[in-house]
């Protein structure tokens, strides 16, 4: 059996891609994209076709570049959510993270566009930013059917905030945290102590212990040793390179996740000013949170450019 085969068996595997061909070649249950892989989808030859048509419909609808954005975003994410049995993951702009209205209105733009290419909302997650912002604009699109997933999350107070607004898939960053303490501290970490690993397994325990119905999807790997010492964690979204290496390995995979009933315990909701305490008092949460929202936004002006660049080529 492949490891790959073994993970599948204590968790559900979702491709951290737009690459179709990958998509199709490993077959995860669901497929979660944001502005970095839209960027590099944007260069597959296979979507070059799809591209030229947006495009085309653009010069005619749209002259707003973010929208032209959204546009091939969803065009991208249809194309996906014929190939996988699950979902896809469908980023609100990095722009709109400190902006709660601007982020449900952008929401129900993309859930709109979706619907009109005949796929039900049931089959798309909301991708916002783990702000405090961006949590309140899931906490209102999950009363109204639109479910989320909550993205550059780094600190305890960011999944505890989504634990309390009833989010429906939270994605923990295992290689980024892991990353930063490598950084700080010059340090190279075992599976068992790897800084990222242990964030992403404390907030697999919270949601057990508070009974909480969020789906937990760690996300961010660097090595399949990561990825493996997380089985057993509700989700997993994985590149096609580390897909590949998994799928060419052979072994057992255990279960690193503790999946028995526990006893229920009681988590203080938190306030606005007790969240923005909490996370603050976390140094690589402050600063990734941070980092990640510029590089998405840096994505997304990258793309734009390259979107007008077509465009001047067509005129």
């Amino acid at each position: 059996m492949s490891l790959l085969d073994g993970l599948r068996e204590h968790s559900l595997v979702v491709a951290d891609t737009g690459d179709l061909d990958a998509i199709k070649r490993y077959q995860p249950q669901d497929a979660t994209t944001n502005p970095s892989l839209i960027l590099k989808a944007f260069e597959l030859p296979r979507y070059q076709e799809l591209i030229d048509k947006v495009l085309a419909e653009s010069c005619r609808d749209e002259s707003d570049l973010s929208r032209i954005v959204d546009q091939l975003s969803v065009a991208i994410g249809g194309q996906i959510a014929n190939v996988v049995p699950g979902r896809i993951s469908t980023e609100v702009s990095a722009h709109l993270s400190f902006n709660t209205q601007a982020s449900i209105h952008k929401a129900y733009e993309l859930i709109e566009r979706y619907e009109k290419m005949g796929i039900n909302r049931s089959r798309v997650l909301i991708k916002l930013a783990s702000t405090w912002e961006g949590i309140r604009a899931a906490q209102q699109l999950e009363r109204e059917g639109i479910n989320c997933n909550l993205t550059l999350l780094f600190s305890d107070a960011q999944a505890q905030a989504c634990f309390d607004a009833g989010v429906y898939l939270i994605s923990p960053f295992v290689g980024r945290v892991s990353d930063w303490y490598q950084k700080t501290t010059g340090e190279q970490f075992t599976p068992e102590e790897d800084p990222g690993v242990l964030f992403v397994k404390g907030i697999c325990e919270r949601a057990a212990a508070g009974h909480y119905d969020t789906v937990v999807m760690g996300a961010s790997f660097r090595t399949t040793d990561q990825v493996l010492a997380l089985a057993g964690c509700h989700r997993l979204t994985i590149s096609p390179a580390l897909l590949e290496q998994l799928d060419s390995m052979e072994g057992e995979v255990a279960s690193k996740i503790q999946q028995k009933t526990v006893t229920r315990k009681a988590f203080t909701p938190l306030s606005e000013a007790g969240f923005r305490w909490q996370h603050n008092q976390d140094a690589m949460a402050n600063e990734m949170l941070a980092d990640g929202i510029r590089r998405f936004a840096s994505d997304q002006q990258t793309l734009e450019s390259l979107i007008a660049q077509r465009l001047t080529a067509r005129a």
